[in-house]
């Protein structure tokens, strides 16, 4: 188990998910754009899968293996970032964001995840942290290359999208003993 906690920098909060942010998570999670980049359990069309949602993240920080944040600017919700912990003896962490669309091309994701990589190093103690897109997803590729998440890859057919079809990832990664970049900022 994990005691949640709350990162600022770079304009962003980033805090546990609270039931009180379920039409948010809604607006991200039912966003065609999310659910052609990302491979959800399930689709999430309604508040009640919202809610499903928000309630299994912070079950994720009780196991201690999937810790979830609220992206927050100016006290919106705007995004979400999360890193995934499979075996804490390799300090490895993978990690998955997504921005709500009207949030979009304002770096957001890039700020959010380069909060979370350097708590993930500094806090956690991890070494590695992985993130994998498809490869047609130009706009995760630029988030990787601003956060100096070295593309490492091709994942062939690497995750099974809604429709059952296997898609190529890229993958990237970060070493906790690569340079950081400089701090991101808004466009």
């Amino acid at each position: 188990m994990l005691r949640p906690v709350e990162l600022e920098a770079y304009g962003l909060t980033l805090r546990p998910w609270e039931e009180a942010d379920v039409k948010a998570a809604l607006r991200g999670l039912s966003d065609p754009d999310f659910n052609r980049w990302n491979t959800p359990s399930v689709r999430i069309e309604d508040e009640e899968g919202a809610l499903r949602f928000i309630r299994s993240r912070r079950q994720g920080w009780l196991r201690g293996d999937m810790l979830s944040f609220a992206v927050a600017e100016d006290g919106e919700v705007r995004g979400h970032v999360a890193v995934q912990l499979s075996d804490p003896r390799m300090r490895n962490g993978r990690v998955g964001y997504w921005v709500i669309r009207e949030n979009r091309g304002r770096r957001i994701a890039s700020r959010a995840l380069e909060t979370l990589t350097r708590w993930a190093f500094r806090d956690l103690g991890l070494h590695r942290m992985e993130l994998g897109h498809d490869l047609d997803n130009e706009a995760s590729c630029a988030v990787a290359r601003r956060c100096a998440y070295a593309y490492e890859g091709l994942l062939r057919g690497a995750r099974i999208d809604l429709d059952g079809v296997p898609r190529d990832l890229h993958l990237h990664a970060r070493l906790v003993i690569d340079p950081a970049p400089e701090a991101p900022s808004a466009p």
